[in-house]
């Protein structure tokens, strides 16, 4: 019995899949190390998904093998904190942490060498050569990079509704769906946990408006930018295509496509999550 994990900073995506390849779908929050410890970790686990696993492998009596891949699981310090608490929740069970740009890559390209990108609430994005990740151009997080990503599109946004900058009847609209202060913002920025996911969480008001002129200005420029700071950097980035996951890519591909056009860049596959494809790599290839 296989347990597959995709996590982001905002949500888990799980699949169990037992020896008669019936699949069993659960979600949860997403777990970042970077974020949290293995306690806490552990201790959302054990409330959200434990339980639940745990009575189908006592059920099927078959042996749990977890391959879980996260945001922030980029060093073994990282992954070793995942690990920790995961072995703490199923102690019987064989566990491999790793990445979600490798979760991104296996599910968008297989064994085909292209570059992957992650556009949800952070982003990513690497060369794959079809068996492994040979480079990288560095993700820096909320506060110094995420270009891409929908924690960088609200970034934007809540600047600009601070600094009265933004068009009379958004601002207005904002602050009737959310009724925040300067000091609501300012808190869960600088003081609350997971900001990012605070800053990504406007994406749903924001793709509402998507149409706006201000909104279309502000999407255009995130990708711009993570062109210009990211995909432009790979030597092979005309030869490759991209291909891309996540909520900000899939519902904004055709932007995402307008900006690759210009930039000479191919776009490949473009989903919203990848624990599909990823399920059906591990059923072909472990």
């Amino acid at each position: 019995m296989i347990l597959i994990a995709d996590s982001g900073s905002t949500k888990t995506d799980w699949r169990l899949i037992d020896r008669n390849n019936k699949e069993y779908k659960f979600n949860t929050v997403g777990f970042n190390p970077f974020f949290q410890d293995s306690t806490m970790i552990a201790n959302e686990l054990n409330q959200l998904l434990g339980p639940e696993v745990s009575n189908i492998t006592q059920t099927t009596n078959e042996e749990l093998s977890i391959y879980f891949y996260g945001a922030g699981c980029s060093s073994n310090e990282k992954c070793n904190i995942v690990k920790a608490a995961l072995t703490n929740v199923f102690p019987k069970a064989i566990v491999e942490v790793d990445h979600d740009l490798l979760a991104a890559a296996r599910s968008l390209l297989g064994k085909k060498e292209g570059i992957a990108a992650i556009l949800g609430t952070g982003s990513n994005s690497c060369h794959f050569n079809g068996e492994q990740i040979i480079s990288n151009v560095a993700s820096l997080g909320y506060i110094l990079g995420d270009e891409g990503s929908g924690a960088f599109i609200g970034k934007h946004f809540i600047q600009d509704y601070l600094n009265k900058d933004l068009p009379e009847n958004i601002a207005a609209h904002f602050y009737e769906t959310y009724n925040l202060s300067k000091e609501n913002i300012l808190d869960a920025v600088y003081k609350q946990p997971m900001p990012s996911r605070f800053l990504a969480s406007f994406s749903k008001f924001i793709n509402q408006h998507k149409n706006e002129n201000y909104f279309v200005d502000l999407i255009e420029y995130n990708f711009e930018q993570f062109f210009r700071k990211h995909i432009c950097k790979y030597e092979k980035h005309r030869e490759l295509e991209l291909s891309c996951v996540g909520s900000v890519a899939f519902y904004y591909s055709d932007i995402l496509r307008s900006v690759a056009e210009r930039k000479n860049v191919t776009i490949g596959k473009i989903i919203e999550s990848p624990i599909t494809d990823l399920t059906s790599y591990h059923l072909s290839h472990t």
